[in-house]
């Protein structure tokens, strides 16, 4: 069953439940599905890592939301965006440990021959790309300076 197949069981199970949160998250997910594959052509479908890409990218947005909304004091609209984040954390798949990461980092470090910052871009390229969907770009980032500092 496909990813888009998922979310509209899913939101169809949030419409009978009458899940506030669970039908807006996934209305959201949908919309920029839909979006997505009408920017590339409505011909082709998505392949499954452009949908994680778009999956991580609406979770990414409502862990932001939710951050700014705590720093202005207002826990009240942040609670309703760390909700969303969860149900659209249920079609990700689970996400790889700092340890994992940080062993595909060593990895490629060696097999790039990398030494120092200067090397930083090449070594995040080839990572980002190997853990497309397992890791969010942040936690890469910062293991990547500390193995190259």
């Amino acid at each position: 069953m496909s990813l888009q197949q998922d979310i509209m069981t899913a939101l169809k199970e949030a419409m009978k439940a009458k899940d506030q949160t669970a039908l807006t998250a996934l209305r959201a997910v949908k919309s920029a599905i839909l979006l997505a594959q009408t920017e590339s052509g409505a011909k082709e479908e998505l392949t499954e890592e452009q949908e994680l890409k778009i999956l991580q990218k609406q979770v990414k947005q409502r862990k932001d939301s939710a951050a700014i909304f705590i720093e202005q004091g207002r826990e009240d609209l942040a609670a309703p965006e760390l909700a969303e984040a969860e149900v659209i954390n249920q079609f990700l798949p689970e996400a790889m440990s700092e340890e994992a990461i940080a062993q595909v980092v060593v990895d490629t470090i060696k097999k790039l021959g990398a030494e120092g910052m200067k090397d930083m871009g090449k070594v995040m390229g080839v990572v980002s790309q190997e853990l497309a969907g397992k890791a969010d770009g942040k936690t890469i980032s910062s293991i990547v300076k500390a193995k190259l500092a």
